[in-house]
């Protein structure tokens, strides 16, 4: 005869509900991702209203909003180099209805130039890297170098004497002047200004030679014909610039800088709802009006899996760390 075990009511009925209760937790995240999003979007972006990175914003705000069928509202917080906007989204609600659009020096390289950050970079989650815009070097009409081999032999038979402009230090039009004088071995003198129009000013005019100018704002200017392009900082060259050649085609393989933009959120953002973000961000950079749009500024549409944009932080974060160390690049 078989021994039977017979359990308390009170205790059966005990582990039960624990078990119901833990179920319902296991499910929660799916259900609200089921629901998501359930009231309007706040797209939070790290830039001025009217650039070329602000009408990336809002164009795919408005087609995001007809796929998850809720407004999509662009909040333009500008200032302290990206690190408010970053703060706003780490400071807001998990519930995936505030979103991060980010360009990747805020994530990436400010906490390699700031000792002290308003945020914690650790947390956000990378949900989709949505664009790459390119650097294109610029240089004055009178510069004597019409290519990057030329400014490279000139460079050197000047040492010091050509100037490159900024938009501040630890900007990234400013750190790929410093990539350029690392992998080229030349010596430029940095002049930041508060600002890249003020540099491109200081460039028509002559005070500075050279400017690394984003992709959105350098085409307007070479089709100006008010400063000449050397070299675009990309793997392959641009549809919109086509004779433009890029920095491997000139001598310096490898040579590549740019800002991308993405979308992240706060990281108590449960994972369904991440999913759920990216599948609508990936369908929203299918549109072929958007892509057209974005094309004719230079822009560089990607996508891909949260995964696939982390791992992308974390090389631009490997490879900046080392041109910031060993230029001795410091931010007040």
């Amino acid at each position: 005869m078989v021994a039977t075990l017979q359990m308390p009511y009170k205790t059966l009925r005990h582990l039960l509900g624990a078990a119901m209760v833990a179920a319902l937790i296991a499910i929660a995240p799916i259900a609200s991702a089921q629901q998501y999003p359930s009231k309007a979007v706040r797209m939070v972006a790290g830039m001025a209203a009217g650039g070329g990175a602000d009408a990336n914003a809002r164009r795919l705000a408005q087609i995001l909003g007809k796929i998850v069928k809720q407004n999509v509202i662009v909040d333009n917080v500008s200032g302290g180099a990206g690190n408010l906007a970053a703060q706003a989204v780490t400071g807001a609600g998990g519930d995936g209805h505030t979103l991060l659009f980010a360009s990747h020096p805020i994530i990436a390289i400010n906490p390699l130039l700031y000792e002290r950050l308003p945020f914690n970079p650790e947390q956000l989650k990378p949900v989709i890297l949505v664009s790459q815009t390119p650097h294109i070097l610029l240089a004055n009409v009178a510069l004597p170098a019409g290519s990057v081999s030329e400014l490279i032999k000139y460079a050197k038979a000047n040492p010091g004497a050509i100037n490159f402009g900024s938009g501040g230090t630890g900007t990234s039009i400013h750190l790929a002047g410093e990539l350029l004088q690392s992998m080229a071995s030349v010596t430029l003198t940095h002049v930041p200004y508060r600002g890249a129009a003020p540099a491109f000013t200081a460039l028509i005019g002559g005070e500075i030679q050279l400017l690394f100018d984003s992709s959105t704002t350098a085409i307007g200017h070479i089709r100006s014909g008010r400063v000449r392009a050397l070299a675009i900082a990309s793997a392959g060259r641009l549809n919109v610039v086509p004779d433009v050649p890029t920095f491997g085609e000139s001598g310096l393989p490898g040579f590549e800088a740019g800002v991308g933009h993405g979308i992240l959120v706060n990281a108590a953002t449960p994972p369904p709802v991440i999913s759920t973000l990216n599948t609508a961000f990936n369908t929203a950079l299918t549109d072929a009006a958007y892509r057209k749009q974005m094309g004719e500024l230079g822009v560089v549409i990607v996508g891909g899996t949260p995964e696939q944009f982390r791992a992308y932080l974390a090389a631009e974060r490997r490879k900046w760390s080392d041109v910031i160390q060993k230029r001795g690049i410091k931010v007040d």
